[in-house]
């Protein structure tokens, strides 16, 4: 799978917003075929930072995210409520879902 993780700094006056300023977008590429998820969550130190967690079945259903029309529709509508441009890892991990975290098992 493609794995990705971005942060993306928001502008003051648009952080309590963005869940909602980014919904179309987040809605439309956890219906493509090949996402396999797409979360967001807000950090708890700052509250103009976001951390996205994106994965995708393979490379193709990644290109295929990228050339999208709601893809295209983000780089216009996203980019005006940023403070700066969103840093990105991205790598090709070789499993299809999350692993349990063994040092952290839950015993019942």
């Amino acid at each position: 799978m493609i794995f990705i993780t971005a942060k993306f700094r928001i502008l003051p006056q648009y952080a309590d917003d963005w869940p909602a300023i980014a919904r179309d977008f987040t809605l439309a590429t956890r219906a493509e075929p090949g996402c396999l998820w797409f979360d967001w969550s807000r950090s708890v130190e700052d509250p103009t930072e976001y951390v996205l967690v994106e994965a995708f079945r393979d490379g193709e259903a990644g290109a295929a995210h990228v050339q999208s029309d709601h893809f295209k529709t983000a780089q216009q509508t996203l980019p005006p409520h940023l403070a700066e441009t969103p840093r990105v890892v991205n790598f090709e991990v070789p499993q299809d879902d999350w692993s349990e975290l063994g040092e952290l098992a839950v015993r019942r």
